[in-house]
């Protein structure tokens, strides 16, 4: 697996991206990925699109007799019957595409200069002339990479929630996009990159693939989601029993029935004061947030292969290595250092687990001679054999993967 280089042109850096561009303007990076081409072709995508446990989607844009653009949406599972009698303006979009290409998979690493717990997923869009998605923004940022044929982008408004779609579609559309900051067609190669809440509208002019590496923070509801499961079910980041602290208020007398508003304004202020106080709390919303951001939001496709510990000892000493799988989110804290894997707390590590678990997360390629330095810095006799042994059970789980 060759090291693919930031995907930025060579006058910005990475700090200087995240600096000026991260979430507050789009910039486009002409030739900016020319490893995709090739990697992809539209009949790929159509048949991807049929199978079973494949996340898709298709859209079909018709002219009702008013003349208005009439969208249907049809999500997976597709078949062959749904590709038939398509109108000239449809298409495909195929979620989760790293856990089918893992070539597609390895070009995460020319976005390594944004957090890889920020990595959601590798989606693509095919559409033949004419096809498009719509005029709408995401809540999340993404860098659009043209794969195959060519699409028109044009950048126009930002907006927030408040932004009204259009009524009675199946997906969230509008017409208005304001003033343009950007029109340009994307050759093969090229990169864009889209803030989240900027309004965007891609048109294909030939049979045209995009796909998009999509980034995203944990919302509320997440980490609020997340902090009621660690209160619900105990662990050494939270003692739920620190929350029983009895509030102190004075009852409105004139209010004997309803509920005072300015006593709920109190007890809120209460709670939020305590919290903000309690290095325990503090730990469990590291730990929600880390759970949060290490989830991945489709499920990790179950692989069949098995690894044996000498015959993984072979394969290293015969040159093989073994770096974290870009389908995985691996990531960890410092104080307390905690490791976490799609979205689960690995409680139950050992000081060497843990050591190279680290070190993969941060884009170590573990050699034959990387093992041994490990087990040289450990203690057990066993610790070769041990290592190997959850080296396997990490690899049958798809955190990491095996390479020549």
């Amino acid at each position: 697996m060759s090291k693919i280089a930031y995907c930025l042109p060579n006058e910005i850096s990475a700090e200087q991206f995240l600096a000026q561009y991260w979430q507050k303007k789009p910039l486009l990076i002409k030739n900016g990925l020319p490893q995709i081409v090739g990697l992809l072709e539209p009949q790929d995508i159509i048949d991807l699109a049929q199978q079973d446990e494949v996340t898709a989607r298709l859209l079909k844009t018709e002219q009702d007799p008013q003349g208005e653009e009439r969208w249907t949406l049809k999500t997976s599972p597709l078949n062959k019957k749904d590709f038939s009698k398509l109108p000239p303006q449809w298409s495909v979009l195929v979620q989760n595409l790293e856990q089918w290409s893992p070539e597609l998979g390895e070009l995460w690493q020319a976005f390594g200069f944004i957090p890889q717990w920020q990595r959601d997923d590798i989606m693509v869009s095919y559409a033949p002339q004419g096809g498009s998605v719509g005029r709408h923004y995401d809540e999340y940022d993404v860098f659009l990479v043209q794969a195959y044929g060519h699409r028109r982008w044009q950048l126009g408004k930002w907006c927030d929630p408040s932004t009204e779609f259009k009524p009675n579609q199946p997906i969230r559309i509008f017409d208005e996009m304001g003033d343009l900051l950007l029109d340009e067609v994307m050759a093969p190669g090229d990169v864009l990159y889209v803030p989240s809440r900027l309004s965007h509208y891609g048109v294909a002019q030939d049979d045209c693939l995009t796909v998009s590496f999509g980034l995203r923070y944990p919302n509320l509801g997440d980490l609020i989601d997340n902090i009621n499961d660690a209160i619900c079910h105990p662990t050494p980041h939270f003692n739920p029993a620190s929350l029983n602290i009895p509030l102190r208020l004075s009852p409105n007398a004139q209010l004997l029935a309803q509920l005072d508003p300015a006593m709920v304004q109190n007890m809120k202020q209460q709670l939020l004061d305590h919290l903000s106080q309690s290095p325990e709390f503090d730990r469990l919303f590291q730990h929600a947030v880390a759970t949060a951001v290490s989830s991945r939001r489709y499920e990790l496709l179950q692989s069949d292969d098995e690894f044996y510990p000498e015959e993984l000892s072979e394969m290293l000493q015969d040159g093989a290595t073994i770096q974290q799988d870009s389908n995985s989110k691996m990531l960890y804290t410092k104080q307390p250092f905690a490791l976490y894997v799609n979205g689960e707390w690995l409680d139950e590590l050992s000081e060497l687990e843990s050591a190279v678990l680290k070190d993969l997360a941060n884009g170590v390629v573990l050699d034959w001679a990387a093992l041994q330095d490990y087990v040289a810095n450990c203690d057990d006799e066993m610790a070769q054999d041990l290592l190997l042994d959850s080296l396997c059970s990490w690899l049958e789980n798809g955190w990491l993967v095996l390479g020549e």
